[in-house]
């Protein structure tokens, strides 16, 4: 009999950003969101969206979420996360890890020499990471993109 080792599962990719610029109406002041206004009238100038959602483009990845973990958080199935590599990754912000070769997004808890990967979805259990065990922090989420319709 022959035993077959798994390959480890594929890395996420990234989603494709072209380079074409995005251009945006905006509106000089804020809009309640109580009752309508006549604001979309009054559009000022023209907005990239790349200047506002991204501070490193070449560090900067677009990855699509699996699952349901985040959901407290605002993160659901199918929400496309701004991953950024060149951040820093802190206790209490939302990454991408990689632990043992599988690649998940939770907040991240780094104190006293103990680091976690916490749920935002009371179904999960804390991951509390192991000594022996590969760990690395992909990229610091810094945007969800989440489809409202």
């Amino acid at each position: 009999m022959h035993s077959v080792t798994p390959s480890p599962p594929p890395a996420p990719q990234p989603v494709f950003i072209p380079d074409s610029k995005v251009l945006l109406p905006v509106c000089g002041w804020k809009v309640p969101a109580g009752f309508p206004s006549p604001a979309a009238d009054h559009t000022r100038k023209r907005v990239d969206l790349n200047d506002h959602l991204i501070r490193n483009e070449c560090a900067t990845h677009i990855f699509r979420v699996k699952g349901d973990s985040m959901i407290e958080a605002g993160i659901y199935e199918g929400d496309a996360l701004l991953v950024d590599r060149s951040i820093e990754p802190k206790h209490g912000n939302i990454v991408l890890a990689v632990l043992n070769n599988e690649f998940t997004v939770k907040r991240l808890y780094r104190r006293g020499g103990v680091i976690k990967l916490i749920a935002e979805n009371k179904l999960y259990p804390p991951i509390v990471v192991k000594e022996g065990e590969e760990f690395s922090v992909w990229g610091v989420v810094t945007y969800n993109l989440h489809k409202l319709y």
